[in-house]
């Protein structure tokens, strides 16, 4: 049942400060050979893993997965110009941009392109011909200052209420008692937590729930990054991501962030009492699924990301039993 927030500021002793981490994952592919055969773009969420994985995984002891982060310089190069020519290209920046940096890649047969990470299940007719190959687990909480008016335990029946404007909640508008944050569009952690919250994309967009916001000082948000929130906003944060930034396994962009307990079940290690949690994956192209390398590399309970638990693990993600799984694909 929803629940009035009584909005109370509350003392947090250790507040954790956000410094980026020198030994954290590079944006992009380093060390040899530069261009990989898989070049792979897209979610958030995910690029971490997929970095320390890129590293780990070889065949004929050479790397073969290049993934480019969603944020960095303007533009990458996904391929060696010399033999694969018009394959610089804008970064794509989440979930939605890399399946379509994908789509595109595919549709025009450049070669440019070859997996995109997801953090969201999108099965629709509009991406044709692709295959969302699960690898781990993520969950998501929200995420909130520990000085915070917003209270560190909420039932997600509280949380939809919050996500759906309620005045009891959020205050009336123009000037809300509290900013409810969504990562920027094409965001995966965005469409995961919208669907969570039981609205959609297009009623945001739309102006349905005006508390809403996905800018700051007119910047997007960038998902998983805490910096952007103040004692009076509430944002979605992936556990994952938390935790390995906690751990400087990638930057810490937390800045003063803490994660909220939902449902009275701690969000601090990822386990499968969370409530809020998600398959993360990479997309192949349908027609790939039997084709090396995207065979030995992604599919089946056997394939090289499948064996990497440990790595998996160290980035914050919960190993998947369906891990390597071919059965979810677009028409």
């Amino acid at each position: 049942m929803n629940r009035k927030i009584a909005i109370a500021a509350v003392g947090v002793a250790g507040l954790l400060t956000g410094t980026v981490c020198a030994g954290a994952a590079v944006a992009d592919p380093s060390g040899t050979p530069t261009y990989r055969q898989l070049s792979g773009v897209g979610s958030d969420t995910t690029q971490g893993v997929m970095n320390g994985l890129a590293n780990s995984i070889t065949i004929n002891g050479t790397k073969v997965l290049g993934s480019y982060d969603a944020t960095g310089s303007a533009n990458i190069t996904t391929k060696d110009p010399a033999t694969t020519p018009g394959c610089t290209m804008t970064r794509p920046n989440g979930s939605n941009a890399g399946r379509a940096a994908l789509l595109t890649s595919q549709q025009a047969n450049n070669g440019c392109l070859d997996f995109s990470r997801s953090s969201s299940l999108n099965l629709s007719a509009a991406t044709p011909g692709l295959t969302y190959v699960p690898f781990a687990v993520d969950a998501v909480s929200y995420a909130i200052t520990p000085t915070s008016q917003v209270p560190r335990k909420l039932a997600l029946t509280d949380l939809k209420a919050i996500y759906h404007c309620d005045p009891n909640y959020v205050g009336t508008g123009p000037n809300y008692s509290m900013t409810v944050y969504l990562p920027q569009a094409g965001s995966g952690t965005r469409s995961f937590w919208e669907s969570t919250m039981g609205i959609t994309d297009a009623d945001v967009v739309a102006g349905v729930y005006p508390c809403i916001k996905d800018t700051k000082n007119g910047s997007p948000v960038e998902e998983h990054d805490g910096r952007v929130l103040d004692d009076k906003s509430i944002a979605p944060f992936s556990i994952a991501q938390y935790n390995a930034q906690s751990s400087q396994t990638i930057a810490d962009v937390r800045g003063r962030a803490i994660l909220g307990t939902i449902d009275d079940v701690s969000p601090n290690t990822l386990n499968g009492g969370f409530g809020v949690k998600r398959d993360v994956y990479n997309v192949i192209p349908t027609s790939k699924i039997g084709t090396a390398p995207w065979s030995t590399v992604f599919v089946g309970n056997n394939s090289l990301i499948c064996q990497q638990n440990n790595v998996i693990n160290t980035y914050g993600f919960a190993t998947n039993p369906n891990c390597g799984d071919t059965t979810k694909q677009t028409p």
